[in-house]
C-alpha cells in the first residue's frame, strides 16, 4: 500500500512535500517524494490523504481509565491538594466501569492522532485498553498506598500477582514519592530491575513536594496524615532529599524509567535527570488545572533534557489531545524566554520521538520503522511544524497504525466516538 500527501512529517527525517510512504507488513518500506515512489513501486494501491501526514503522537503520560472523571477535570484548583481532595471523591464515590472508561479513553485518543501511549493503570480491569484498541505503547500497573509494613506483609506479593494477571506486556508506575513509604519506592524499583520491566512515576507536580520529601512537614505532609499514611518520611522528620534526588538515591532514575511533569524541578534536578537518561513527560494543561503555570520549558531544551509531552487524564485536562498540550508547551517557552529557531521542531519531536524513547518503542516516520502516523487538516505552510502546533489540535482526519486505518473522520462512525455511557456520564 502506497499512502501519499501534499506534506509528509516524518520527524526522525527532514520533511517531505508532495511525499509518498510505502507500507508493507505494517511497516515502512521506502518513503520519498510521490513521483519517484509512484514510478519505482508501479500498480500498487495508493490512498491519497488531503491532509498533513505526521508520524504518530506518543502521549507519554495518561490515565485512560479516569476518562469517566470529566468532571473533576473541569474544575480550576488553587493546587495539587486541592485537586487531589476533588479526585478522591469522586473516585471512591459511586462505582464505576473503569474498562469502559479507559475503552472510551482509547477512542479519543485515537481521533486526537495519538498512535501509542504510556496509559498509568490503577485499577486492573482498564488494562487492555491499549491493546484492544489497537494503540500502541504500554500500560503501567500503579502501586501506591504502601507502607514499609504493608508491602512485606502482602503488598509485594499481591502486587506481583498483578503482574502475572495482566495478561500482557506492562511496566510498573509507583505512583509519586509521597504516596508510598520510602522502602516501598526502592523495593518497587528493586523488583522492576529483576523483571525487566520499565518504570513510570509522577515527579515534581506539585510544589509543596520538595518540602515533604526533604523535612516530612508542610501541606503535603498534611494532606498525607490525613489520608491515614504513615510513611518513614513522616516519623522521621523527611530524608534531607529533594524528591528528584531522593528517586536517584534510591536507583529508579534511569534509561528505563520516564517521569511525569516535572513542573518544580531546580537546575541541579535536571541535570540529575540528564545524567540518568531520564525522560520528562511535560503536561501542561493538566498542570493549569492544578493552579500551576507548567514547566520551565525553556530551560529543559536550553540545558538539553530529554522530553516528551502527555495529556494526563480527563480528571485534569480538558482533552487527550496531545497536540494541544504541544501548543501550551510552546507558549511557554516563548513565554519564558525560548527563542531558538528550533522550537517548533523540538516539541513535535518531544511530542513523538521523545514520547517513544520514554517507553523504549520505535518513534518517527521512516524505512524500516512502524507505519504509525496520523493525518491532520492543516495547510502546507512554510514553516510546517510551526503550522502544525497552531493549527492541528482538534483536526486529526485519520490514525493509523502498522498501516492499518484505525480511525478515520471519514466514516460514517468516526464522529461517534464515546460510547452512551459516556456520553451520560460525561
Amino acid at each position: 500500500m502506497i499512502h501519499s500527501a501534499p506534506l509528509i512529517l516524518p520527524v526522525s527525517a527532514p520533511f517531505i512535500r508532495d511525499g509518498a510512504l510505502v507500507v508493507r507488513h505494517g511497516r515502512v518500506v521506502a518513503a520519498g517524494p510521490r513521483r519517484e515512489i509512484m514510478d519505482e513501486w508501479q500498480g500498487e494501491e495508493e490512498t491519497r490523504w488531503d491532509g498533513v501526514m505526521v508520524a504518530g503522537l506518543v502521549n507519554a503520560h495518561t490515565h485512560l481509565q479516569y476518562t469517566y472523571m470529566a468532571k473533576v477535570g473541569r474544575q480550576r484548583y488553587a493546587s495539587l491538594e486541592e485537586w487531589s481532595t476533588a479526585f478522591d471523591e469522586v473516585y471512591f464515590g459511586a462505582p464505576i466501569d473503569w474498562a469502559a472508561s479507559a475503552r472510551d479513553g482509547a477512542r479519543q485518543a485515537l481521533r486526537y492522532g495519538t498512535t501509542s501511549a504510556a496509559d498509568v493503570v490503577t485499577d486492573l480491569e482498564a488494562v487492555s485498553a491499549l491493546r484492544d484498541a489497537g494503540l500502541g505503547g504500554l500500560p503501567y500497573l500503579e502501586v501506591l498506598g504502601d507502607t514499609d509494613e504493608s508491602w512485606a506483609a502482602s503488598g509485594r506479593e499481591r502486587f506481583a500477582a498483578l503482574l502475572t494477571e495482566a495478561g500482557q506486556p506492562v511496566g510498573i508506575s509507583p505512583h509519586a514519592p509521597y504516596t508510598l513509604d520510602t522502602g516501598v519506592l526502592g523495593d518497587v524499583t528493586g523488583l522492576a530491575h529483576e523483571l525487566g520491566l520499565r518504570l513510570h512515576v509522577h515527579l515534581a507536580e506539585g510544589e509543596h513536594e520538595r518540602e515533604y520529601t526533604v523535612s516530612g512537614t508542610g501541606p503535603l505532609a498534611l494532606l498525607v496524615r490525613e489520608l491515614g499514611f504513615d510513611f518513614a518520611v513522616l516519623r522521621e522528620g523527611g530524608t534531607g532529599l529533594g524528591p528528584t534526588a531522593l528517586l536517584g538515591e534510591l536507583g529508579m532514575l534511569g534509561p528505563g524509567c520516564h517521569v511525569a511533569h516535572g513542573v518544580h524541578l531546580d537546575a541541579d534536578d535536571r541535570a540529575l535527570l540528564r545524567a540518568r537518561d531520564t525522560v520528562v513527560a511535560l503536561c501542561p494543561r493538566s498542570n493549569q488545572t492544578l493552579g500551576m503555570e507548567g514547566p520551565d520549558v525553556a530551560a529543559l531544551l536550553t540545558e538539553g533534557n530529554l522530553v516528551a509531552v502527555g495529556t494526563d487524564s480527563l480528571s485534569s485536562s480538558p482533552s487527550l489531545d496531545v497536540l494541544a498540550d504541544v501548543a501550551v508547551l510552546r507558549d511557554l517557552a516563548v513565554r519564558q524566554g525560548y527563542l531558538a529557531a528550533d522550537l517548533d521542531r523540538r516539541l513535535v519531536e518531544a511530542a513523538t520521538l521523545g514520547g517513544a524513547r520514554a517507553m523504549g518503542i520505535e518513534g518517527g516516520l521512516g524505512p524500516g520503522g512502524p507505519a504509525d502516523f496520523a493525518v491532520f487538516d492543516v495547510p502546507v505552510g512554510v514553516e510546517p511544524y510551526r503550522t502544525l502546533i497552531e493549527e492541528g489540535p482538534g483536526r486529526c482526519l485519520a490514525t493509523i497504525i502498522g498501516g492499518e486505518v484505525i480511525w478515520d473522520s471519514r466514516t460514517p462512525t468516526a464522529t461517534d466516538c464515546y460510547s452512551a455511557t459516556f456520553r451520560d456520564i460525561y
